[in-house]
């Protein structure tokens, strides 16, 4: 797996041998086997399809509360008209906002590798994507099935016939007696169900999880915000993952299958299990001298050494940055100074 070898300024591959850790510490320098991959990430897989069977099951179970709703006034005019929006076709399936927001940034991982070459970099920044993605899908869809909420068409999927209330002699509530529980929806059961479960959107979940961590991971790696000045062409692409994230969710509003409200919760949700995952996986978030290294699993992380593995691990070359001697992060050495770019520590 030369491809993800990191090399050193004059070209050389670090030898097997060379140890840059203490103990049985994994060498981020070099690819691990298959077997040492495994034995590195087994248990974080396994808590994922965990995760992800427990997101499926209360995805397809159906929702827990029984909201009651209003229809009309006594001279027809619908109560609610926010309600009353016509069932659409989704512009983007849930399914596709789901695999967008997961291999979009695998892609630009695998990109950033032409200069970055790191297994480690690559494993790193794509477990945490996964992580963001599991678990904001999981947070999300316990908050649909408990709490959930009336998406902009529900009476349209509800089709509700009030005579079914008068007819059982239950169902209605509230001052005049003017609202009524789903008992009364004669429509499709499984798009009523759908419509009781808005809040949050899964769409922005998803996108805002996937692309607010490829933000970061581009933000580092390009070093936008750091101790130079950078091209305009980095901040343009550092947030086009951001302007993806808004314009899925976005969609959401004009299907009617949305309130903003939902998209902002789900946008909220998706945000902070990037930012989480991104500090898991990656040795900070906005510290412009240590934000693009991945982290180490079985050693801690010695912020401030100047000799830490991968310390030149980004994609851009300018202002010394993208090269093994610990410039441009915080480190006195003598390409930096010579450049003018350095700061030390």
């Amino acid at each position: 797996m030369g491809f993800f070898n990191r090399r050193a300024r004059d070209g050389a591959v670090p030898a097997k041998h060379e140890k840059h850790h203490h103990g049985g510490a994994q060498n981020m320098s070099m690819a691990p086997s298959f077997g040492q991959w495994l034995k590195a990430v087994w248990l974080d897989v396994l808590t994922m399809v965990i995760l992800g069977a427990i997101g499926l099951g209360v995805y397809f179970a159906p929702p827990a509360p029984s909201r009651s709703f209003a229809i009309t006034f006594s001279d027809g005019e619908v109560v609610y008209p926010q309600f009353a929006y016509p069932l659409r076709k989704e512009i983007v399936p849930i399914w596709a906002a789901a695999l967008l927001a997961a291999l979009v940034p695998m892609f630009f991982f695998l990109v950033m590798q032409i200069r970055v070459r790191s297994f480690w970099d690559f494993n790193n920044a794509c477990l945490g994507v996964l992580y963001s993605l599991v678990t904001a899908a999981v947070f999300q869809v316990f908050i649909k099935w408990l709490i959930g909420g009336l998406r902009p068409h529900f009476l349209d999927v509800c089709k509700p016939d009030p005579t079914l209330v008068r007819a059982a002699a239950n169902g209605v509530g509230g001052f005049q007696n003017i609202y009524f529980t789903p008992d009364i929806c004669t429509g499709d059961r499984k798009e009523i169900n759908d419509s009781l479960e808005s809040m949050p959107s899964g769409h922005a979940t998803a996108a805002f999880a996937g692309f607010v961590y490829l933000y970061l991971y581009l933000n580092a790696k390009l070093k936008v915000f750091s101790n130079y000045h950078p091209s305009l062409w980095k901040l343009a692409v550092t947030y086009m993952p951001l302007l993806g994230a808004c314009l899925i969710a976005g969609a959401l509003s004009i299907d009617e299958f949305h309130h903003w409200y939902d998209l902002l919760a789900g946008a909220i949700i998706g945000t902070v299990m990037a930012f989480s995952a991104y500090r898991m996986t990656f040795a900070a978030i906005w510290d412009w001298r240590f934000n693009h290294i991945p982290l180490n699993r079985t050693a801690p992380f010695m912020y401030g050494a100047g000799d830490s593995e991968l310390h030149g691990a980004t994609f851009t070359r300018k202002a010394g940055w993208g090269w093994d001697n610990g410039s441009g992060q915080g480190f006195s050495n003598s390409r930096s100074a010579h450049a003018g770019h350095g700061v030390t520590g």
